[in-house]
């Protein structure tokens, strides 16, 4: 039994990994809405930033477009994951990303709570600074 939880666990890590990457690949192209579908399309959706609380997926979306509206505004995303804790519908992960830009680099920290909505793992909360 607690053999095949851990192996469950793996699976899901390795998706989460999976789906931040294509996130990163997304946003590197300047593919806001590829980018946007790691996120959960809803009006519950969470985002935590520097300017306070957005709630839903369109906001989110919306926000992004606002702050970066153009591919080189975007820079290049490079996440790097610093843990990902799973149980079986949930999972927590922690970490730093970086935008690398032409005139000056920025970073900070996020942390992700994703939940597994229709059998799919999507970010439901999404905390960065």
């Amino acid at each position: 039994m607690f053999l095949a939880f851990f192996v469950q666990a793996n699976t899901d890590k390795d998706e989460i990994i999976s789906i931040m990457t294509a996130q990163e690949t997304a946003w590197n192209k300047g593919q806001l809405e590829q980018y946007m579908a790691g996120y959960w399309q809803s009006e519950k959706l969470k985002f935590v930033g520097k300017n306070g609380i957005k709630y839903g997926w369109q906001a989110t979306l919306d926000n992004y477009k606002l702050s970066y509206p153009t591919k080189e505004a975007m820079g290049q995303l490079k996440f790097e994951i610093l843990s990902v804790e799973t149980t079986e519908k949930t999972a927590f992960v922690l970490g730093k990303w970086t935008l690398y830009k032409e005139t000056q680099d920025v970073s900070g920290f996020y942390t992700l709570l994703w939940k597994k909505i229709d059998d799919q793992w999507k970010i439901i909360i999404d905390h960065s600074s």
